[in-house]
């Protein structure tokens, strides 16, 4: 049996990694994974959302080594086309990859102001003025799919248009953003997804390794 090993930073603070971890869970993939030093610059840069594809997630499957997100995610569906990574349907199968797309390569200013920390949670959060058309475009995009495909998630079943968004999940429960009550649902819908249980257990219980993380707003 050919060994699968993913590369993954913080579980508490890194979405690119749970982007990956998550395409990987919902693939059926066997697989260990490797923890990087989170003091690491180049981890550190990831950390800070700046670029989805610094150093990880990045997968080695035999002689096979993948370090893009959406690269992973299409490995995965050729690999295990039966698992569900993308819908049986061409026309929804070809939104789920322009949503998806959509999320990683886009919403820079939601991403910084927004960073991805399980262990917080504020009551209240100013999200400045730059970020805001990201947010909105986020409710856009999630009000559409479950529109479409009727819930819960974004096209019936999980995806990878769920694995995408997933961090943004946690993000606007930690910031308080506010939503309608389908868009609250949705995001219960994911944190309550057991992948996303078996990870936040893991973020919460993750040492402080780092001590703070400035990012610019």
């Amino acid at each position: 049996m050919t060994q699968a090993t993913l590369t993954i930073s913080s579980k508490n603070y890194s979405s690119w990694s749970l982007r990956g971890w998550l395409l990987c869970k919902m693939s059926g993939l066997d697989f260990k994974e490797q923890p990087v030093d989170p003091t690491d610059a180049d981890v550190r840069q990831e950390l800070l959302l700046l670029s989805p594809t610094v150093r990880v997630p990045r997968l080695t499957h035999g002689k096979v080594e993948v370090w893009d997100t959406l690269a992973i995610a299409e490995y995965l569906y050729e690999i295990f086309p039966d698992a569900g990574l993308f819908p049986e349907d061409v026309a929804q199968r070809a939104h789920c990859r322009a949503v998806a797309g959509e999320m990683h390569s886009g919403f820079y200013n939601l991403r910084s102001a927004l960073p991805m920390n399980l262990k917080a949670r504020h009551e209240s959060f100013k999200i400045f003025s730059g970020a805001r058309p990201d947010v909105e475009r986020v409710k856009e995009i999630w009000g559409e799919c479950l529109d479409a495909h009727g819930g819960p998630f974004l096209f019936g079943k999980p995806t990878v248009a769920d694995a995408m968004y997933a961090p943004v999940c946690t993000r606007f429960r930690t910031y308080a953003v506010t939503l309608d009550d389908r868009l609250e649902g949705y995001i219960d819908t994911v944190l309550n997804w057991a992948p996303m249980q078996e990870w936040t257990e893991a973020a919460l219980a993750e040492p402080e390794e780092i001590e703070e993380l400035e990012v610019e707003f």
